[in-house]
C-alpha cells in the first residue's frame, strides 16, 4: 500500500513539473513574440519619422534623415537575407558574421547621427556632413554587395537545379514516347490462318470422291465378315428349283 502511494505521490509530482515547464516555455514564448511586435512597430514608427523629416525638412538635418533611413533599410534587408539563406548553405555563415560585424559599425555610425539631429549648430554640422555621408555609404556599399552576392548564388544554384530537372524531363518524355516492344518481353504471337481448300485447274473446289478416298486410305471393315458354315448330316439338301 504505502509503494502504491509512493508512486501516486511520484507521478503527482512529475505532473506539476511538467505543467510548471510547459507554463514557463509558453510564458517566454508569449513574451518574446510581444517584443518582436513592439520593435517592429518603434521600427516602422521610427523609418515613417524619418522619410516624412528627409522630405519636410531641407538642409542638414533633412539629409541626416535621409543617410540614417538609407541605412537603416540597407542593413535590415542584407540581415534578413543572409539570416533566410543560411539555413539552405551552410557558405553563408561566413557571410553572416562578416555582416555582424559590419552591423557594429552601422550602428555606431546610425547613434552618431542620431545624436547629431538636435544640434542647434547648423555650421558645425554642415562641415560634418560630408564624412558622415562617406561613411555611411562604405557600409551601405558593403551591405549591398553581401546582400546580392547571397541573392546572385541562390539564383545560380536555382537555374542549375532547373537545367538538372529539364534534363531528367527531357530523357522521361523520350522514354514515354518511345512505343517499339522490349526485346525481353515475348513478342506476341498470332493464330495462324485455316490453310485454303485445294483447287483444280479452273478454280473450284475438288470434290472428294470415294475413290479418291480409298486410294487415300484403306477400308476398314466394320463388322467381321461370317466364315464358312458348318454343314450336318441331318441337314436336308436343298432341292434344285424346276424351270418347269
Amino acid at each position: 500500500m504505502e509503494a502504491v502511494i509512493a508512486i501516486v505521490a511520484l507521478l503527482f509530482v512529475l505532473c506539476v513539473v511538467l505543467g510548471a515547464y510547459a507554463t514557463v516555455k509558453a510564458v517566454g514564448a508569449a513574451k518574446r513574440g510581444v517584443d518582436r511586435t513592439i520593435t517592429q512597430a518603434k521600427r516602422t514608427v521610427e523609418d515613417t519619422t524619418l522619410r516624412a523629416r528627409s522630405l519636410a525638412q531641407p538642409g542638414p538635418v533633412g539629409q541626416l534623415a535621409d543617410l540614417r533611413l538609407r541605412l537603416r533599410t540597407s542593413m535590415r534587408a542584407t540581415q534578413e537575407a543572409l539570416q533566410a539563406g543560411v539555413g539552405e548553405d551552410e557558405s553563408l555563415k561566413e557571410s553572416l558574421a562578416l555582416f555582424q560585424q559590419l552591423s557594429r559599425h552601422g550602428r555606431e555610425l546610425d547613434d552618431e547621427l542620431r545624436r547629431l539631429e538636435p544640434e542647434p549648430d547648423r555650421a558645425k554640422l554642415v562641415q560634418r556632413l560630408p564624412d558622415l555621408r562617406t561613411r555611411t555609404e562604405k557600409v551601405i556599399k558593403s551591405a549591398d554587395a553581401l546582400r546580392w552576392a547571397a541573392h546572385d548564388r541562390a539564383r545560380k544554384f536555382a537555374e542549375d537545379d532547373l537545367e538538372t530537372l529539364s534534363a531528367q524531363i527531357d530523357v522521361e518524355a523520350g522514354a514515354l514516347r518511345h512505343w517499339t516492344t522490349d526485346p525481353s518481353e515475348p513478342a506476341h504471337v498470332w493464330p495462324e490462318a485455316p490453310k485454303p481448300e485445294p483447287t483444280t485447274s479452273g478454280g473450284q473446289k475438288r470434290q472428294e470422291t470415294p475413290e479418291a478416298r480409298t486410294t487415300e486410305e484403306p477400308p476398314r471393315p466394320a463388322i467381321t465378315p461370317p466364315g464358312p458354315r458348318p454343314t450336318y448330316p441331318w441337314q436336308k439338301k436343298p432341292r434344285p428349283e424346276s424351270t418347269t
